[in-house]
């Protein structure tokens, strides 16, 4: 074989060599292209879904406070103010607004106000007797029905429950500006309720953020010991390689095994009460712990062996070394790790529904011990409700446990960047 024929045998491999590569690099931006739709898909789906939850209907209507229509003779009577009429004014002030409605129609005009618009003429009375006999100008949030129909009426998906005789009203209501939208202060200040309209996140926000701090306060510092102890200090034998090994396993055991480890030690053997952030916490610290573990030791074992030869040149103990050399420059990693591990547990729901957190919580929990539910889990339960008005709610929820599980993990590398040491 000649020099030439040599030549032509090498083009032609290397011809080969380069066709594969570019076809490994072409799967490489076809595998992202798919990622990234299915990423744009989701995200499509959950704010064309969740958008709305942010944004609540409201009637504002000029009520008569007037006493013989709510049947209140005498309003320092308790009896008697807890047996008056607080609807009557409210469907007088929407005959007004509708003066082509009569007394037939009372039962759909009031399909058309919250059930709880009563309560807040009831309020605003017993907090000032002296508006009794006055008009006020006040604002209503409206039924449930009306606000889908409000938002989705041109949608196929949602199905409009009011009348036509109700749409009629509603529209012209629209057009006069005496129905309109708003952004959804109450969906931010308000915890769950039976009626989506009253319906919040702030229970499951306040909840979430507890069990977290019990997470945190458990998991970080456990974890991070038990990796500065197997790395530094613990002798290399068979012992210290079976616990390496069931820590490794551990971080793989599905979730809900916690869960059930949770209900039969922390309720069950220590009466410790169901529902609370203390034993979801515990909980997910059980969860969370082999990810810490092991992301401390990784982040251990990335510092080079001349800093703790340095540092033992000078004199330094085998504790100096660790603390005042590798720990400082294995932070970064700890914290990176240890973050992500709690926006893992921050999305989690099986273990939590385990141990009572699952119950309909309407107050806003005060303290560790207190009932209380958590984002994850109000999504379930807004997900699985029939009234069509939850699903906006539970889109709307999903997209802010979104953003904290994002401000979580871009804390994570902002850390990292910051804490970083370079040698």
């Amino acid at each position: 074989m000649n020099n030439q024929q040599q030549a032509e045998l090498v083009r032609q491999s290397l011809k080969r060599r380069y066709r594969k590569e570019r076809r490994f690099r072409l799967y490489g931006i076809l595998a992202i292209a798919i990622a990234l739709a299915a990423l744009v898909t989701l995200f499509a789906d959950i704010i064309g879904k969740g958008y709305t939850g942010f944004i609540k209907t409201t009637i504002t209507l000029e009520v008569p406070l007037d006493p013989q229509t709510m049947y209140l003779e005498d309003a320092t009577d308790k009896d008697a103010f807890n047996m008056a009429d607080f609807k009557a004014p409210l469907l007088t002030a929407l005959h007004n607004v509708l003066p082509e409605t009569g007394k037939g129609d009372n039962r759909d005009l009031g399909h058309l106000l919250s059930s709880y618009a009563a309560n807040k003429v009831r309020d605003t009375l017993e907090a000032d007797l002296s508006l009794l006999g006055t008009t006020q100008t006040m604002s209503f949030l409206v039924s449930d029905d009306v606000s889908v129909y409000v938002k989705h009426a041109d949608d196929p998906n949602y199905s409009i429950q009011l009348s036509e005789k109700q749409q009629r009203w509603v529209d012209r209501l629209q057009e006069r500006g005496i129905i309109q939208n708003s952004f959804n202060d109450v969906f931010f200040e308000n915890g769950d309720s039976r009626d989506p309209g009253h319906a919040g996140v702030l229970g499951a926000i306040v909840g979430s953020l507890l069990t977290m701090v019990v997470t945190l306060l458990l998991s970080f510092p456990i974890g991070v010991a038990a990796a500065i102890y197997l790395e530094e200090f613990a002798p290399q034998n068979r012992l210290t390689d079976f616990i390496e090994v069931n820590i490794n396993n551990l971080a793989a055991v599905p979730s809900i095994i916690f869960g059930l480890l949770g209900l039969a030690v922390f309720i069950n053997l220590f009466g410790l009460p169901r529902s609370v952030p203390l034993v979801g916490g515990l909980v997910l610290t059980l969860m969370t712990l082999p990810t810490i573990i092991i992301s401390s030791r990784a982040a251990i074992k990335s510092v080079p062996p001349s800093i703790r030869e340095a540092a033992e040149g000078i004199g330094a103990s085998r504790m100096q070394v660790v603390l005042h050399h590798v720990l400082p420059l294995a932070l970064p990693g700890m914290l990176t790790g240890s973050i992500i591990g709690m926006a893992q547990a921050l999305g989690e729901t099986a273990p939590l529904l385990l141990i009572g957190m699952v119950a309909f919580i309407v107050d806003v929990p005060s303290g560790f011990v207190d009932s209380a539910t958590v984002l994850p889990v109000q999504i379930f339960l807004w997900a699985g409700s029939p009234e069509l008005a939850f699903i906006e709610r539970a889109s709307a929820a999903i997209m802010v446990l979104l953003t904290f599980l994002i401000a979580m993990n871009a804390l994570a590398i902002w850390l990292r960047r910051r804490l970083e040491r370079r040698w």
